[in-house]
């Protein structure tokens, strides 16, 4: 896959911190910010997923009442 460079500004400590974090793990800047933009971009993808299979089952009448879920949570309380 065909890479590119990109710059961004961080906070000074965020970088001591990462500086710091990579010398641990005998890793560079660069690995862990790559580790970290695919983490994020995972993150975001399955949450849109997620919305956009609610939606999806909620245009399809998949819901549940509204009394029921006050009645089961309301179960949930009194069992603390």
């Amino acid at each position: 896959m065909q890479k590119q460079t990109i710059s961004f500004r961080l906070e000074s400590d965020k970088v001591s911190a990462l500086d710091a974090l990579a010398g641990s793990l005998d890793r560079d800047r660069t690995y862990l910010l790559a580790e970290a933009v695919q983490a994020y971009l995972e993150t975001q993808q399955w949450q849109l997923e997620q919305i956009r299979a609610g939606i999806a089952e909620a245009d399809a009448g998949q819901v549940i009442d509204h009394r029921k879920v006050k009645a089961t949570a309301a179960r949930w309380r009194r069992r603390k």
